[in-house]
C-alpha cells in the first residue's frame, strides 16, 4: 500500500476516496457518506469516454458544396458543444485555457454532445464524472506544486460545478432545502478554491507557500465532500422517481423502459446499486417478477436484480421480500422461457457467490436449495447455448461452496454425468470460463467417497487430464486467469480423487504424472502461476504414493521426496532450458 500522503498528496488521496467511484469491490458495497458516493465515477468515466464526440451529417454534399458544408458542420458541432458552457463567464473560459506547451495541456476535459433535454440522470452522471476527474487532477498538480495549472483547473472546476447546478435545477422535478444548502456550500468552496489558488500564484516565499498549500489541500477535500453529498442526494432523488414509476405502472412499455434505465444505473458501480436497494428497487423488481402480465419483462428485471445483489443491501432486501422463493418458482416452472430461467440462475449465482461474505447468512436459501439445485442441473442438461450453461453451472458451482449438502444432492442427481457429457458439446462448453465452473463443481464434489467411482465410470479422469492442458485462445488477462484456475482446480480434483487406487492407476495410465511434472518444471506451461505449481506438486505426490514406479529418480528426488516448500522453491526459481 502507498505511504500516507503529505501536504498536496493529501488532497489527491482524499479526492480518490470520493471521486473515483470505480475503485471498489467487484461487482462485482451503501452510500453512507461522501467518501463512498464518489467511487463509481471511474467506471462512469470509462463509459463516458466511449461516447461520440460530435455528430455527423448523413447527407452527402454535391462536389461544389463540399467545403462549404464541412465548414458549416464544424461550426454547428462547435455551437452544440457550447451549450453546456452557456452559464459560464467568458473570462473564466479564457483563464481555464492558457496557452501552454505542458504535456497535459491537451488533456483538458471537454464534455461534448451533452445529455438530452429532460434527462437529469445522464446529466448528473456526465457532469459528475467530469467534476470528479477534475478534482483528482487538481490534487495531482497540487502535489507537484504546479500552481499555474492548479489555478486554471480550479477556475474550470467552478465552471463545471456551476453548470451542473444550474442545468440540474432546470430539469429537476422539485427542489429541497437540503439540496439548496449543499449547492450553496459547494459553490462557496469553489469560489474559495479559485481565490486561494490565485493568491498562491503571487507568493514567492517557500515557507508561506507551504502553509498555503495545506490550506488549498483542506479546501479541496471539503469541496470534494460537498460535491459527493450533492451528487448522492441528486442521484437518490432520481432513483426514487424510477422506483416509484416501476411500482405504480401497469403499462408494459413504461415498465420496460424504466427497468432498462434502472439496469443502466446498476452498471455504474456499487454505490448506485446501494442507492437502488435502499430506495426499494429490489422490492419493485420482484413485484414485476410476480405478475403474469409482465412475463416478457422477467429476464430484464432479473438481470437488474443480479446486478443490484452485488451489494449487501441488495441481498438483504432480496431475503426480506422472499426473493429466493420467487427464484425457485421461476426455475422450477417449465412454462417460463429458457432466457428467464437463465437470468434467475444468474441471480442465484450472485447471491451465493463465495466472494461475498454477507451471502452466507441467507437462511431462506437452505429451505429451497433442493428445488433450486434440481432445476439448475436440468437447465444445464437442456441448455441450448453456452451462455445459458455458463449461468446455470456458475450457480451450481457457488452453491457447492455455500453448503456441503449441495454436493450430496448433485451426486444423487447424476450431475457428474450431465457435466462431463456437456464437456464434449462445443455448443454448451466452449470457453475456459465454463470449464472453470465445471471443474469447480468436480473439485468440491471430489471430497465425497462415491464421487470417485462416478468419475471413473464417466471417463472423467481423461477430461481432468485435458483440463491440465487448458490454454487461452485470445491471450486476454481474463482468459489467461481463467485458464490458470482451470489448471489449478483440475490438479486439486486429481489430488483429492487419488486417494482411490482406481483413480490413481487410471491417472498414471493416462500419463497424468508426466503432465504434472511438465507443469511443475516449465513455468510457461502454467503461465508462471504459483497456485498451479502448488496444486500440481500436491497431486503429483498423491499419485506417487500409489504408483511410485511412474516417476524417474530425478523427479522423485526433486519433486516428491523433499518438503513441499523446498520443491516449490526449486520449481518457482527454475529457468527454462532452450536447448
Amino acid at each position: 500500500m502507498r505511504q500516507p500522503p503529505e501536504n498536496g498528496e493529501a488532497a489527491s488521496e482524499s479526492i480518490g476516496s470520493w471521486g473515483l467511484w470505480g475503485r471498489q469491490e467487484p461487482r462485482r458495497l451503501g452510500c453512507a457518506g461522501p467518501d463512498r458516493c464518489g467511487q463509481a465515477l471511474v467506471q462512469i468515466g470509462i463509459n463516458m469516454m466511449a461516447l461520440p464526440g460530435g455528430r455527423h451529417l448523413d447527407s452527402q454534399p454535391v462536389p461544389g458544396q463540399r467545403l462549404h458544408l464541412m465548414q458549416v458542420d464544424s461550426v454547428q458541432r462547435w455551437m452544440e458543444d457550447l451549450k453546456l458552457m452557456t452559464e459560464c463567464e467568458c473570462m473564466c473560459v479564457l483563464q481555464a485555457k492558457p496557452i501552454s506547451l505542458e504535456e497535459d495541456a491537451q488533456g483538458d476535459l471537454i464534455l461534448a454532445g451533452g445529455p438530452g433535454p429532460g434527462d437529469p440522470l445522464q446529466l448528473l452522471l456526465k457532469r459528475g464524472w467530469v467534476i470528479s476527474t477534475e478534482l483528482r487532477r487538481i490534487g495531482q498538480k497540487l502535489a507537484q506544486d504546479r500552481w499555474a495549472r492548479v489555478h486554471s483547473m480550479s477556475v474550470r472546476l467552478t465552471c463545471h460545478a456551476r453548470s451542473m447546478v444550474s442545468e440540474y435545477s432546470a430539469v429537476s422535478r422539485s427542489s429541497s432545502q437540503e439540496m439548496d444548502q449543499i449547492e450553496k456550500l459547494l459553490m462557496e468552496k469553489c469560489s474559495e478554491l479559485s481565490a486561494v489558488t490565485e493568491r498562491c500564484l503571487q507568493v514567492e516565499n517557500e515557507h508561506v507557500l507551504k502553509s498555503m498549500k495545506a490550506c488549498v489541500s483542506e479546501t479541496l477535500s471539503m469541496l470534494g465532500q460537498q460535491f459527493g453529498q450533492l451528487l448522492e442526494l441528486a442521484l437518490t432523488r432520481e432513483v426514487q422517481a424510477l422506483v416509484r414509476k416501476i411500482d405504480a405502472s401497469d403499462n408494459i412499455y413504461t415498465t420496460e423502459s424504466t427497468t432498462g434505465n434502472l439496469f443502466s444505473l446498476t452498471q455504474e458501480g456499487a454505490p448506485l446499486c446501494r442507492i437502488i436497494a435502499k430506495e426499494g428497487g429490489v422490492v419493485a423488481l420482484f413485484k414485476v417478477c410476480r405478475q403474469d402480465s409482465f412475463r416478457c419483462l422477467y429476464p430484464q428485471a432479473l438481470r437488474t436484480l443480479a446486478s443490484i445483489c452485488c451489494v449487501e443491501e441488495g441481498v438483504h432486501q432480496l431475503e426480506k421480500v422472499d426473493g429466493v422463493l420467487c427464484l425457485a418458482d421461476i426455475l422450477t416452472d417449465d412454462s417460463h422461457s429458457e432466457a428467464t430461467r437463465a437470468e434467475a440462475a444468474a441471480v442465484v449465482a450472485q447471491v451465493t457467490s463465495p466472494h461475498l461474505p454477507f451471502t452466507q447468512h441467507l437462511t431462506s436459501f437452505l429451505e429451497s436449495m433442493e428445488e433450486i439445485v434440481t432445476a439448475l442441473v436440468k437447465l444445464c442438461q437442456e441448455a441450448s447455448s453456452g451462455e445459458v450453461f455458463l449461468l446455470a453451472s456458475a450457480a451450481l458451482a457457488n452453491i457447492t461452496f455455500f453448503d456441503t449438502m449441495a454436493c450430496e444432492m448433485l451426486l444423487q442427481l447424476n450431475a457428474i454425468r450431465v457435466l462431463l457429457e456437456a464437456c464434449s458439446d462445443k455448443q454448451r462448453v466452449d470457453t475456459p470460463y465454463t470449464r472453470d465452473q465445471i471443474v469447480t463443481i468436480l473439485a468440491n464434489m471430489s471430497v465425497l467417497e462415491q464421487c470417485a467411482s462416478d468419475i471413473i465410470q464417466e471417463n472423467g479422469v481423461q477430461l481432468i487430464m485435458g483440463m491440465l492442458s487448458e490454454k487461452p485462445r485470445s491471450g486476454t488477462p481474463a482468459e489467461v486467469a481463467a485458464c490458470e484456475r482451470v489448471q489449478q482446480k483440475a490438479a486439486v480434483t486429481l489430488a483429492r480423487l487419488s486417494r482411490d487406487p482406481g483413480v490413481a492407476r487410471e491417472a498414471v495410465r493416462l500419463s497424468c504424472m508426466s503432465r504434472l511434472i511438465e507443469l511443475c518444471r516449465s513455468p510457461s506451461e502454467r503461465n508462471s502461476s504459483d497456485a498451479v505449481l502448488v496444486a500440481c506438486l500436491a497431486a503429483l505426490r498423491k499419485l506417487a504414493g500409489v504408483c511410485p514406479e511412474g516417476l524417474q529418480d530425478s523427479d522423485f528426488k526433486q519433486l516428491v521426496q523433499p518438503r513441499l516448500v523446498d520443491s516449490f522453491l526449486l520449481c518457482s526459481n527454475m529457468e527454462e532450458s532452450f536447448v
